[in-house]
């Protein structure tokens, strides 16, 4: 942890120049007693770290020390430094250290650009065009930890997961990998040799076991993701026909559990296939959308739809009495 945390710090200088050790331990989280002492250490071992001193002061290299990262063109660097505005799988400080690393270790020829270029890309802001923030699935940090250990180790794992309309109960699972769709992670896993898919926003709690899992050696993920989104939509699930007008398109795929296929009409309109939990789910997810959305099947949610537009319009007929 400390090695790495001196080579973070080394990076910082040489893309920041000279910092104050204040400043230094906010970036490194740490304290500033922990940074004079690292910085101690780097000198000693060689790195030519030195102290400006006075009301402007702080620390800096020595021009000329850096290392050189070679045959990286400049689209493999601008991907490198795009995927770091991902914080998938709880990896966010990790990937943030290493962009600091690509983007020093860049030869000189494409560091300047890359960084620039960098900045004029926004990759999942905090709001769309409509001011909505969107849906994110916070995960804590231990159990990100816990998940992640067994899935690379290949250990058995054991969760305490609460699954819709149950009280969380504990189980023991071979994990396979980790899935991350529109910053939903979930967890591909196997339990008494069935196979299991688990979102992790509802694991409450996970301990990384001893025991190896029972697991191939090699697993095309991808692969196994789409077989399991084919098992899930061949479940107990109702299938609905939309027909969507474009402004309304989103908040229909944020209500919907999943998307079977989609076409756009001669108006404009999205039709779209898509799958609810049952009746109330799809009644509920229409009735939102107001004239924004139309069901076009199963009948009876049409029906529904129509006998509560029904009862919604019969209580503002006439104005109260009294």
């Amino acid at each position: 942890m400390r090695a790495e945390r001196m080579v973070s710090l080394v990076l910082l200088l040489r893309q920041r120049g000279q910092l104050t050790a204040d400043a230094i331990a906010r970036e490194l989280e740490v304290s500033t007693r922990t940074v004079l002492r690292d910085i101690e250490a780097l000198s000693s071992s060689g790195v030519p770290v030195y102290a400006e001193r006075g009301r402007h002061g702080g620390f800096a290299l020595l021009p000329g020390f850096r290392t050189e990262l070679t045959g990286l063109n400049h689209d493999e660097a601008l991907a490198l430094l795009t995927a770091g505005t991902s914080r998938a799988l709880g990896l966010g400080p990790a990937l943030a250290s290493a962009m600091r690393k690509v983007a020093d270790a860049l030869p000189e020829r494409h560091r300047a650009t890359a960084s620039d270029a960098a900045q004029r890309f926004l990759v999942e802001p905090e709001t769309d065009l409509l001011s909505r923030r969107p849906v994110t699935e916070d995960v804590p940090e231990t159990t990100m930890i816990e998940v992640r250990r067994a899935v690379l180790a290949g250990h058995q794992l054991r969760i305490l997961y609460a699954a819709t309309g149950q009280s969380p109960r504990w189980r023991t699972v071979d994990p396979i990998g980790l899935v991350t769709v529109r910053d939903r992670i979930y967890l591909l896993a196997t339990r008494a040799g069935e196979d299991r898919t688990y979102r992790l926003s509802r694991v409450l709690d996970a301990e990384e076991l001893p025991e190896p899992a029972e697991r191939p050696s090699q697993v095309d993920l991808e692969r196994a993701w789409r077989e399991r989104c084919a098992q899930f939509l061949s479940s107990d699930h109702m299938a609905v026909l939309v027909r969507v007008h474009p402004a309304r398109r989103e908040e229909l795929l944020n209500a919907a559990v999943a998307v079977r296929a989609e076409e756009t009409d001669a108006a404009g309109w999205s039709r779209l296939d898509v799958t609810f939990q049952d009746l109330r789910h799809a009644e509920w997810a229409l009735w939102q959308l107001g004239l924004g959305a139309e069901a076009l099947s199963p009948p009876s949610l049409r029906e529904a739809l129509r006998e509560r537009a029904t009862a919604f319009a019969g209580r503002y007929t006439a104005w109260p009495a009294g």
